[in-house]
């Protein structure tokens, strides 16, 4: 079966700053993600969370529910107690028809915080790897027997944010543990999204797409920016916008094997400066297009 693409809301409403897109509907949400041929969505902070009311707003739009971020203290819980955190997100996702989590751990993360500079984020020691990755394991493999597949999503500002850092991930966790591939965020975190693609691939569960404006990168690095500074100067655009090679990174997500139901074009800017249905309908074009090459 092929891949079908999605969006993320987060080109319409940003999660982290809620004044960016602030007087944006839902309604306009999902109607310029459907004029723009999008098939499904990931949830965003305007989503109901009851999925009977979900499940018919999506359907009055033709729109499948994709997934959904979590954010998880496994740094700071245990795995058990993580397990009942998680309980809320995993029925709804399992009632919308999703068999994927977006996983993130956020515990001291400053990807939210406007003020922090990136220089500023969480590391853990070398001696805190194999504890997290067990505890990571252990609510993953849960997941799974309920049907839902840990989906771990690199992120900057956080405690997996390089390519090392998502090397020591893999290396640590159990095979339940799935990587969410995310071009943009290995892109300014000085990576390859090819060679992790090609390293990792057959751990890889889902992919966010999203383009990365070199010469804002470069700023951002120089000037140490924080993460919602660089995403409000125009870090991120959507694929085909920007220096990612998206076919190689596709051929190599293709001979991996992805067992992933979608791409998903995730690519935050300011909407007031980038109209979001002009980028969405440009990037889902260039994405059809591309992942139809590499026969996705």
């Amino acid at each position: 079966m092929k891949v079908r693409i999605g969006a993320n809301p987060i080109g319409w409403i940003n999660d982290d700053k809620q004044s960016l897109g602030a007087g944006t509907t839902l309604e306009t949400i999902l109607t310029e993600a459907r004029e723009a041929g999008f098939q499904g969505m990931e949830l965003g902070h305007k989503f109901p969370r009851d999925p009977s009311v979900l499940r018919p707003i999506l359907d009055h739009y033709g729109l499948s529910l994709v997934s959904g971020w979590y954010s998880s203290y496994v740094l700071e819980r245990s795995a058990e107690d993580e397990i009942a955190a998680v309980q809320e997100q995993l029925s709804l996702l399992k009632a919308m028809g999703s068999n994927v989590m977006v996983w993130c751990e956020v515990t001291d993360c400053i990807h939210g915080r406007e003020e922090v500079p990136l220089s500023r984020r969480p590391k853990l020691e070398a001696g805190q790897w194999a504890e997290f990755g067990a505890r990571l394991t252990k609510v993953a493999e849960y997941l799974q027997k309920h049907g839902m597949q840990m989906a771990y999503h690199h992120h900057m500002g956080t405690v997996v944010e390089t390519p090392e850092e998502i090397d020591l991930l893999m290396q640590h966790t159990g095979e339940a543990v799935g990587l969410l591939l995310d071009t943009g965020h290995v892109t300014f975190a000085g990576g390859d999204p090819v060679a992790v693609a090609k390293k990792w691939g057959h751990r890889i569960k889902h992919v966010h797409c999203k383009d990365v404006r070199a010469e804002v990168l470069a700023q951002a690095k120089a000037e140490d920016w924080s993460f919602l500074t660089a995403v409000i100067a125009g870090v991120y655009t959507v694929p085909g916008d920007g220096c990612v090679d998206y076919p190689a990174v596709l051929r190599e997500v293709k001979a991996a094997g992805y067992p992933g139901d979608w791409l998903v074009i995730e690519a935050e800017q300011d909407p007031a400066k980038a109209n979001p249905l002009v980028y969405a309908t440009k990037g889902y074009q260039y994405l059809s297009r591309v992942a139809d090459e590499a026969g996705l």
